[in-house]
């Protein structure tokens, strides 16, 4: 269950027609608003129309003047925009909506999808590497996908150059998922296009970004924490010491999924952060058997009936905080920030003070651009130059 929010007896409800869609994707869309921001706006103003009439109050409130929220016809056009790509729009609670996204810190409220969201229902093995992989180590993921697609698991990967384009090959008759950096019907790299859409046809497209967005550097780390969430299990075959299928796996880690490597030549650079990920305990994997023997377990107890899982949101807000108030604890949230990320629910315990009370002063301090946030309810405090 997402974690930096807090207890509510109302979770929020998925929209039912266009205009409770346009609503949400305008409150997702518009400045400074991240995904728990989201939830969090939702939680206290009851409804998305409710936030988005509330959001230039509360950034004048946090010292950004004249906000103006994601506008109507813009989140009608992204729409339009979607269904001429052939794409859906998924939203957080929807019964088609991918449940094993439901248990991360930060789920994406909306997920465009294009083909088979079927797939959603059937069990899924991660598998990332490196794009310049070697010829062993894309035999090696063809060979795996190939097996565990046969054994009757989706393969979910990020569409990138060498493994991920391997791992997609051998399993795009058995089923397959791509979760992509940038809009859904934006396909990176170009020299994918036909993969992408067979992927389309026989397969699932997914992505959290708006339609037409091409990916930019910041956007991969984002769709790694999909790629692993969707997952029982995280492969990785070719990986260099610093490189974005670690992050991957960290992600795993973090989500309480498994993690799995592929061991390579010490002298191999490719191999190096897979010899990592297995010294510090990751599964060592010598063929499909080695996946299904650490996943058995998880199998089973995913096969074992579990409590419905809900989205915990904030409660309406305290009252008013004074001037005072407010800026001293502006302070002591900024004082105890630095570069380097800290979790929301270790800062409230450091501020000793209610999590009613610090929630909103966070949203403030995060649409004026003082503090972001990162996956897993992490903050940091934005360098006095990168504001705007």
């Amino acid at each position: 269950m997402p974690e930096g929010l807090h207890p509510s007896t109302h979770p929020p409800l998925p929209p039912t027609t266009e205009d409770d869609r346009v609503l949400w994707l305008r409150l997702l869309r518009s400045r400074r608003v991240g995904i728990a921001t989201f939830f969090r706006l939702l939680g206290e103003h009851g409804s998305a129309a409710a936030a988005l009439e509330a959001l230039p109050d509360i950034a004048r409130a946090a010292g950004v003047e004249r906000y103006t929220p994601f506008s109507e016809d813009a989140a009608r056009a992204e729409l339009a925009r979607g269904r001429d790509a052939g794409a859906e729009l998924l939203c957080f609670g929807a019964a088609d909506y991918p449940t094993a996204l439901c248990d991360l810190s930060d789920p994406p409220p909306l997920l465009w999808v294009r083909g088979d969201v079927s797939l959603f229902k059937r069990p899924a093995i991660g598998m990332v590497g490196a794009r310049n992989a070697s010829s062993l180590g894309g035999r090696t993921a063809r060979m795996l996908a190939a097996e565990l697609s046969e054994a009757g698991h989706v393969i979910v990967s990020g569409l990138a150059r060498g493994v991920d384009t391997a791992a997609h090959l051998a399993s795009l008759e058995g089923g397959t998922i791509a979760v992509l950096a940038g809009g859904v019907d934006v396909i990176y790299p170009s020299e994918n296009a036909h993969l992408a859409r067979d992927i389309s046809q026989k397969g699932l497209l997914i992505s959290e970004q708006p339609m037409g967005l091409s990916p930019q550097a910041r956007h991969f780390p984002r769709r790694n924490r999909l790629i692993s969430g969707l997952a029982s299990g995280l492969i990785v075959v070719e990986a260099a010491a610093k490189s974005g299928s670690l992050i991957t796996a960290r992600n795993a880690l973090d989500q309480g999924r498994e993690v799995l490597a592929v061991p390579g030549h010490p002298f191999d650079a490719r191999a190096s952060g897979c010899n990592m990920l297995i010294r510090d305990g990751a599964t060592l994997v010598r063929s499909s058997a080695d996946v299904l023997e650490a996943l058995a377990p998880l199998a089973e107890a995913a096969a074992t009936p579990q409590p419905e899982l809900a989205l915990d949101i904030a409660p309406p807000p305290p009252e008013r905080r004074g001037l005072a108030e407010t800026a001293a604890l502006h302070q002591q949230i900024l004082s105890r920030l630095g570069p380097s990320p800290l979790p929301e629910d270790q800062l409230i315990r450091d501020l000793a003070q209610p999590a009613a009370t610090v929630g909103p002063v966070l949203v403030e301090l995060e649409m004026d651009g003082k503090i972001s946030r990162a996956a897993g309810g992490m903050l940091s405090k934005e360098p006095e130059n990168t504001r705007h």
